[in-house]
Order: structure tokens, then sequence, then C-alpha cells
């Protein structure tokens, strides 16, 4: 079913909240990366002046998360008819990636300078203070941003502000590293550097599964699974459910659902059915954007309606010709219903209230014998309507 208006209201929204707690990222990032590169030179840290360019890649990663936010927030068009919410998920893999590109360097660092422990310069202490300025700064900026991203339901957002985690991680080490060159205690630096590394690493592996499971169309966890078949079990109307399907593509869920209703009711009744469906669900389920109800008389699961036997069903045409050996002189009906149910039609014929039927008995015979060679028909009901 098309998104309504509101709903397309809410992504316009929601993705002008990601640029807004992304253009954060972008402005604290600037700031520490002028300040370390200044602070690094001057204080002979050229450390502090590499994890400058480790929080300059978070630029990147920032201008990489407006460009997906903003192109993900379009609406579906012929191209894209479930919206463009994939290039949110792309962006969340690459920047997986790219945490696990990052803890490889570091554990890679960190072993080439516990074997050149000796070869660090002196530096001023005026660089362990931009360390630590950096260091909380950083930390704000990732605690900030992983709010924003739970908040709207964003994996992107999360996946950015781990990636600023992983930017403070490295300011820790620099951090370590320079208060352990100031006191004497070189080897703090690259020891620390490895246990950051190896956690970066996991982190970056962790989304990026999280992305590739998304990508692959995983559906939702059993439990929430449990949830949404209890609210559509327990929607009027609906006697049964099979077939239940979801699979997530950004912050949205897309569900489908084969729900199963009274055989005899009318299409319209249905109809209502499935809507009360798609509302329950809705209000139950805000991170469900796309439900598509499919209608069942019965559970299909059973597959007749697959089986060859069931293309050798006649449809109404093909109905109204066999009436016609059994009642033609009563034709036209006033009104045909027909039921296919577990493999065979059922058939309900109103009659007009001047329609010359036959007596009781030699239309009860007539039938027997009608449905003796015709096995595709389970019965016939006949109704004389009383009004116009």
């Amino acid at each position: 079913m098309s998104p309504s208006s509101s709903q397309a209201e809410s992504v316009v929204s929601r993705a002008r909240s990601v640029r807004n707690v992304t253009l954060v990222g972008v402005a604290v990032n600037s700031v520490l990366t002028v300040g370390q590169i200044i602070v690094g030179l001057l204080a002979n840290a050229f450390s502090l002046v590499a994890d400058a360019m480790h929080t300059l890649s978070d630029l990147f990663a920032d201008f990489m998360v407006l460009a997906a936010g903003k192109q993900s927030a379009n609406p579906a068009d012929t191209d894209h008819p479930y919206g463009h919410g994939r290039i949110e998920t792309i962006a969340t893999l690459v920047l997986g990636v790219s945490l696990v590109v990052v803890g490889i360097g570091f554990l890679w660092v960190s072993g080439m300078r516990l074997q050149a422990m000796g070869d660090q310069p002196p530096v001023h202490p005026a660089a362990l203070v931009m360390a630590l300025v950096t260091l909380l700064g950083k930390e704000a900026l990732f605690r900030y941003t992983l709010a924003g991203g739970r908040r709207l339901k964003s994996p992107m957002l999360e996946a950015n502000a781990w990636h600023a985690r992983s930017d403070a991680a490295s300011t820790l080490v620099v951090t370590i590293g320079i208060g352990g060159s100031l006191a004497g205690y070189p080897f703090l630096e690259p020891l620390a550097a490895a246990v950051v590394g190896f956690i970066i690493l996991r982190t970056g592996a962790l989304q990026s599964w999280r992305a590739v499971r998304e990508l692959i169309d995983t559906g939702l966890p059993k439990e929430e699974l449990n949830r949404l078949r209890q609210t559509i079990n327990d929607t009027p109307g609906v006697a049964g459910l099979h077939d239940l399907r979801t699979r997530r593509m950004a912050h949205r869920v897309l569900c489908d659902a084969h729900v199963q209703v009274d055989p005899r009711i009318t299409v319209s009744e249905g109809h209502y059915i499935s809507e009360s469906v798609l509302v329950a669900v809705h209000r139950a389920h805000p991170d469900i954007g796309e439900v598509l109800v499919h209608i069942d008389t019965e559970d299909d699961d059973m597959g007749w309606i697959f089986d060859e036997h069931a293309v050798r069903l006649p449809d109404r045409t093909a109905v109204l010709a066999d009436l016609a050996s059994l009642i033609g002189e009563c034709l036209p009906l006033h009104r045909l219903q027909l039921h296919y149910l577990d493999g065979q039609v059922e058939i309900e014929a109103y009659f007009s209230p001047d329609a010359p039927l036959p007596d009781v008995g030699t239309l009860k015979q007539r039938v027997d014998t009608w449905l003796g060679d015709r096995p595709c028909y389970r019965g016939v009901t006949f109704y004389r309507v009383l009004g116009s």
C-alpha cells in the first residue's frame, strides 16, 4: 500500500533531523581537527597530528551521512517503488567497513611502535591538554550522535556515532601516549593502541554485519514477529494468519501478511478487514512503514490453489454456461455468487421474484444429477429475491 501523506511528511522530518545531528558532528570535528594540527605542530606531538588525520576521516564520514540521508528521504518513484532507504543501509555498511579498516590500522601501528619505543620525540605539555580537550569533545559527540540515532531509529547515525567513538578511542591512545611520554613510560601508548584497535575492529564488524543482514532481507527477531502476529490476529474479522514476512529498510520495516477471513463475506468487507489490519499494525508498531495484506478465504498453505487441479476450475463465464443446462429457462439470474473453496466451486444463485422455478422435488433431482456429472462443483444453493 502506498504511504500516506503524513508518512511522507514524517520521512522528510526525520531526514531533516538526521541532517541536523550530522551537522553538529561536522562542526565539532572541524574545530578539533584544526586545533589538533596547530597544537600538534607547535608542541612537537606528531601523534596528535596523526590523530587529527583520523578526525579528518570522520568529516568525510559526516559528509557521506549527509548525502545518504538526503537521498534516502526522496519519495518513492517508478524505479524505486519502495523508496530510497537502502541508500542509508549502504552508507551504514561503508562506515562499518571503514571502522574495520581503522581497527586493523591501529593494530598494525601499535605493533610497529612496540618495536621502536625509544624513537618517541619529547613533547610539550600543551599537547596533553589538547588531547584531553579532544577526548572530551569526541566522547560528547559520540553520546549526542548515538542518542540521535536511537531516537530516529537510524542505523546509519548509530554507525557514525561509533565512528566518532573510534576517533575518541584513538585520542585516548594519543592521550595515554603523550602522558606516558611525559611521565617516562612510552610503552603505554602502543599497548593501549592494540586494545583499542581490537575494540574498533569488533565494532566495525558488527555494524557491517547488521547492514549486510538488512541488505539480504533478514526478518524481524522472533519476539517482535510474535508481537506483530498477535496484533494482526487480534484485529476483528481476522480468522487466521499465515505467510507473515518482514524485512528492514533503514529505519522502516516492510511487512507482508496473508490474512484469513470468513469465505462468504463480500469483497468490500474483506477490504475493510485488510484496512483494519493496516491501522492496527501502524498503531501498535510505529516502526513498520509498508504493510501488504493479502486476504485469503482459507489457509492456502495446503497449496491446492497452485495445483493443476485448480486450473480446471471454471470461471464465472464457464459457470453460467454450465448452469444453462440446469436452469436455462430461469436465466438471467438476479445475482450469482461463487465460492472457490478447497479445490471446488460452491454456487449461490439468486433468482428474481418472477423467475419460473420448477418445484422443489424436480429441482433437487436435477441438481443431484448435475453435480454427479461435474465433480468440480461442491454444491448449488438457490434463493429467490423478494424485492427488486
